[in-house]
């Protein structure tokens, strides 16, 4: 008799409950997520662009356009599509614009290649395709973008004032472009050219009026704090003030929170708290004899100290938040004491004008004509708490681009054009190489015309007949035409229309959407824990816990 075959035991690796999902379908599934994230943003894109509206679980309502911030509201889950919103949110730490543009490249790329996918091309051919294709990319962008000379200091604030309107014209704020153009250059010119850091930009929200009510403070300002009676006493305005920055207490303490004293008789309690009178005048006069005419300080100043300043003259504000503090003395120079003694004058700051003035419904303490002033505030207005704050994300994206262009002087023209004369290199190139990276480097080609055809769907013009004129113009060798939204022929020079982008933004995003695509076609299989599937499930309790712990034994019921 034929003896049977030894049965193979089961092996069991996984947690019972563990979807694993691999092979081809799991690519083509991973592909489908990226394309329905790249389908919500694709409305965004562009002058013509649409906002959307996100409510929050908390109920609270935000209007954007900006593709991070719409990413970030969606609190998306598939591990794939995750990978998307890391690329817009680098695009736009390292940027500041084109976050809908990067996605949407990195969308599109694996869309056109699904098809070899579904057909069995392997995918590393697919990424060497992709990787070549985005080399010879930034190539050409390095070999067309146009320098600006920096040493014309017109031409070169010209330059930027362009930037800054080419990022704002896809933002709600695209009716006040000039304005809001004039007013992010001024700011970043304001900064420390060689550092330029844009967080000493600060920016104050003041419901209330119109856009064009917004201004640029060359100083510091910022809303007045919580004060004592004393307050209304001390002068409101100065000329020339003397400065003086403290991360010092001006307050008398209650003895009862913070001390614990055992005396014999009366007179020693009084002795105490005389003690403590004195160590506090002690401060304020030291204060009043370095001259200085304002006093902030990061902690509280209390009701004595305020009443004593104002008996003086000076004008103090306690509790003052430690970033405004911080532009305070960038901007009229000195520095932040943590004693009140020995102050010397150079520790002391000026500037030109020191005022409280009335903003809207707030006051604000404002510093200007500051002789070190490497800060600038910017106070918005506007009638809606969400229409300020995309005011805000729309001038952070501006302040970016600006911010790119003065480091690096290299531009390129919008609205499409880059991407179609890539497209047209690209293709050409291709052509020149046997075997099956020609049709994904093809792909690659088609992949980046999805900028100027969604420009075209935005704004309701036949994408397809401008695309074919785009195509007609880039190989006669019309390489700065793009998509004209506003005019008959519906193309146009766009360098020659001025609608520029530092080539910066085309490269980052180029690079991190090819990164990205590889990555999502690098993997081929997806193994989800049980586990995760529950935010923060911790062991179960025991049954019987919960009904133990309502009887409790509040009510006298003896101890078990």
């Amino acid at each position: 008799m034929q003896r049977g075959l030894p049965m193979q035991p089961t092996v069991v690796l996984l947690k019972e409950g563990t979807d694993t999902s691999q092979g081809k379908p799991q690519l083509l599934s991973n592909i489908s997520a990226c394309l329905a994230i790249a389908e919500t943003l694709a409305s965004t894109l562009g002058p013509r662009g649409m906002d959307k509206l996100i409510i929050n679980e908390r109920g609270e309502a935000q209007i954007t356009n900006d593709g991070a911030t719409i990413l970030k509201l969606l609190d998306i889950v598939h591990p794939a599509a995750r990978t998307l919103v890391d690329i817009a949110r680098a695009q736009d730490a390292e940027v500041g614009d084109g976050t809908t543009s990067v996605v949407l490249l990195a969308a599109q790329m694996l869309k056109e290649v699904r098809g070899y996918i579904e057909e069995g091309v392997s995918p590393h051919i697919i990424m060497k395709g992709f990787r070549k294709a985005a080399q010879l990319a930034l190539e050409r962008i390095e070999e067309i973008q146009i320098t600006v000379d920096k040493s014309n200091a017109e031409q070169f604030r010209e330059l930027l004032m362009k930037c800054a309107s080419t990022s704002m014209s896809s933002k709600l704020i695209h009716s006040e472009k000039p304005f809001f153009s004039n007013m992010v250059v001024n700011a970043v010119m304001c900064l420390d050219q060689e550092d330029l850091d844009e967080n000493l930009i600060g920016v104050k929200k003041i419901p209330g009026g119109g856009m064009q009510d917004s201004q640029l403070i060359r100083g510091v300002a910022f809303k007045k704090t919580f004060t004592y009676a004393g307050a209304e006493q001390q002068p409101k305005a100065f000329k020339d003030p003397l400065i003086l920055s403290l991360n010092v207490e001006l307050e008398l303490k209650a003895e009862k929170d913070n001390a614990e004293v055992r005396v014999e008789h009366v007179a020693d309690y009084q002795a105490i708290v005389d003690a403590e009178w004195e160590i506090i005048f002690r401060k304020l006069q030291a204060i009043e004899k370095t001259g200085a005419k304002v006093v902030l300080s990061k902690l509280p100043i209390g009701d004595l100290a305020t009443q004593w300043f104002a008996d003086r003259d000076i004008f103090c504000a306690g509790r003052v938040p430690s970033g405004d503090l911080q532009r305070v003395v960038q901007a009229v120079g000195g520095s932040i004491q943590s004693t009140c003694s020995d102050i010397r004058r150079e520790h002391l700051g000026t500037c030109g004008r020191f005022e409280e003035r009335q903003i809207g419904g707030e006051r604000y303490n404002v510093f200007e004509e500051c002789p070190k002033a490497r800060t600038c505030t910017l106070l918005l207005r506007g009638g809606a708490e969400q229409f300020i704050e995309e005011v805000e994300r729309s001038l952070h994206d501006a302040i970016m681009v600006v911010k790119r262009a003065v480091k690096n002087g290299d531009v390129v023209a919008g609205g499409g054009a880059i991407e179609m004369d890539l497209s047209a290199h690209i293709r050409k190139h291709a052509l020149s190489i046997p075997g099956k990276l020609q049709l994904v480097m093809i792909a690659f080609a088609k992949s980046l015309e999805i900028i100027p055809r969604q420009i075209c769907d935005n704004a309701g013009i036949d994408s397809t007949d401008i695309l074919n004129k785009l195509r007609m113009k880039h190989a006669n060798g019309a390489r700065w035409f793009g998509v004209d939204v506003d005019g008959p022929e519906g193309v146009r020079d766009n360098m020659d229309a001025f609608v520029w982008e530092p080539s910066l933004v085309k490269v980052n995003a180029i690079s991190s959407a090819t990164e990205a695509a590889c990555l999502i076609l690098s993997v081929d299989e997806t193994v989800r824990n049980p586990q995760s599937e529950q935010q923060n499930a911790g062991p179960r309790a025991p049954p019987g816990t919960a009904a133990r712990a309502m009887r409790g034994r509040g009510r006298g019921l003896p101890r078990r």
